[in-house]
């Protein structure tokens, strides 16, 4: 998560290989932070699920999250969640550095859609 710059330190996270599902505990700056590092450990193989047990030091709006499905791409997400497809750089900057661009979305990826 380092590589992607959020930051890990204070953070445990365990992996439970019976179940696939990953537990992270321990305390974010940002909600955004918190968010971004679910997304990240929920979009790696074999994980199905992801046990938030993070705490936000500055709390603010949950975002939204949404699941990738084909032939979806961030303007037509960006309609369904704002009603304004030119809306879509809301998504994108709220999932970088996990996004590398607007177009790198895939089926099955889980976005964050701030509020």
């Amino acid at each position: 998560m380092k590589g992607l710059g959020l930051s890990i330190d204070g953070l445990s996270v365990s992996y439970n290989s019976q179940t696939d599902l990953a537990t992270v505990r321990g305390q974010v700056q940002s909600q955004a932070d918190k968010e971004k590092i679910v997304l990240a450990i929920g979009n790696v193989d074999h994980v199905a699920q992801v046990d938030d047990q993070m705490t936000v030091a500055t709390p603010e709006p949950e975002s939204k999250f949404y699941t990738v499905k084909s032939g979806d791409n961030l303007s037509k997400i960006s309609k369904e969640y704002y009603g304004d497809p030119n809306q879509y750089n809301k998504i994108f900057e709220a999932n970088r550095p996990l996004l590398k661009n607007a177009d790198d979305i895939f089926p099955g990826q889980v976005l964050r859609i701030p509020a």
